[in-house]
């Protein structure tokens, strides 16, 4: 499907970055961080560059990196995107939305481990 929709759509549209970030969640949620850290990587710099690092869907993007990180045990990285996503999300959301309030326990999470 991926493959289908950067052939059609090209790399930059955003059903080719919204498939990147399905294959990147597929991959772990089944356990296979190997290939879905680069998935997330490439689909949090796209969407960065192609939708703005305000939307949602790259807040997102942060978060999901942060979180394939920290389950393989790179810390200091998903400190680095937990810490942005909380600056990002209690910008844009302010400190008591429910997603700044979860980004906030997953950085502490990290922070306490």
């Amino acid at each position: 499907m991926l493959a289908d929709r950067e052939r059609i759509g090209g790399t930059d549209h955003p059903d080719t970055i919204a498939a990147r970030a399905d294959l990147a969640f597929a991959y772990h949620s089944a356990g296979q961080l190997r290939e879905a850290i680069p998935a997330y990587e490439r689909t949090l710099a796209d969407r960065e560059r192609v939708q703005g690092p305000d939307r949602a869907d790259t807040r997102s993007a942060r978060a999901s990196l942060a979180a394939a990180y920290r389950q393989a045990g790179r810390l200091s990285d998903a400190l680095h995107h937990y810490e942005q996503a909380l600056a990002d999300s209690e910008r844009m959301l302010g400190p008591d939305h429910p997603m700044t309030r979860t980004v906030r326990e997953n950085l502490e999470a990290v922070t306490n481990t």
